[in-house]
């Protein structure tokens, strides 16, 4: 009997998308990375259904653009098994759609310059002034940074805090620029507000710290700013290094 995906349904429903929200999500991280897609609601049925074992390639990583996870936190297998192919016609595409482009032909455009990768687990601190308390705090948490292209996107592990924080970035040389959004804790001082802004950093040359400025309202709907930071910790983003890294940031 076939075991349905509840991670990936759990992912999908809490981002509060239907199914066929999340397949115009695919369709649109496919085109922004350059590797369109023909995902459909019916795909993401099957998906969570479990009549899909592993996506092919070009869908594991609009996957993980439009959640900010890894593929191996989305409840698939490692490696495709038995299972229907998710092209909707059979077989199974174990390489990837642009891995033709290895071999250049004489009218192969340019390649463009490779991105340094900054993907794994990073220690994000940011400091923030509470107007209704009169002192200021610190954020933390333990991110989980994914990359394609020049795009980043981080997710915060839930266990390294009791608020929820994601950052969707772009790279261009050493200056890293987003928007974030935070979930605050239901049970806390904000009562599970929800906040976003702008963030800019500047990456170092070891590719290991950004630092730089985030934007964004506040409770009382003004306008305020302060520090941000990622501390580089760990290159793996597997199961095994994010199990160790979900816990309190603090």
């Amino acid at each position: 009997m076939v075991a349905p995906n509840t991670a990936l349904r759990a992912v999908r429903t809490g981002m509060r998308m239907s199914q066929d929200d999340f397949a115009r999500a695919l369709q649109a991280a496919g085109h922004r990375v350059g590797e369109p897609n023909d995902a459909n609601k019916r795909l993401v049925q099957r998906w969570e259904s479990g009549a899909i074992a592993a996506p092919r390639p070009v869908y594991a990583r609009a996957l993980e653009v439009v959640t900010g996870l890894p593929i191996s936190l989305l409840g698939f297998d490692a490696v495709p098994g038995g299972h229907v192919a998710d092209d909707e016609h059979g077989g199974h595409d174990l390489t990837s759609p642009v891995s033709s482009l290895a071999t250049p032909t004489p009218t192969s455009k340019p390649t463009t310059t490779a991105h340094q990768s900054y993907e794994g687990v990073w220690l994000s601190r940011y400091q923030y002034y509470s107007s209704g308390r009169g002192d200021s705090f610190a954020g933390q948490h333990f991110v989980v940074l994914l990359q394609h292209g020049d795009r980043l996107t981080a997710r915060s592990l839930p266990g390294s805090a009791s608020s929820s924080l994601s950052l969707d970035l772009t790279v261009d040389g050493a200056v890293v620029t987003g928007t974030w959004v935070e979930q605050t804790d239901p049970t806390g001082y904000y009562r599970g507000a929800r906040y976003h802004g702008a963030i800019q950093l500047i990456a170092e040359p070891t590719g290991r710290r950004m630092a730089g400025k985030w934007i964004g309202f506040g409770k009382d709907m003004d306008v305020n700013t302060g520090p941000w930071e990622l501390v580089f910790r760990d290159a793996s983003t597997s199961k095994t290094t994010l199990d160790r890294y979900n816990t309190s940031a603090t």
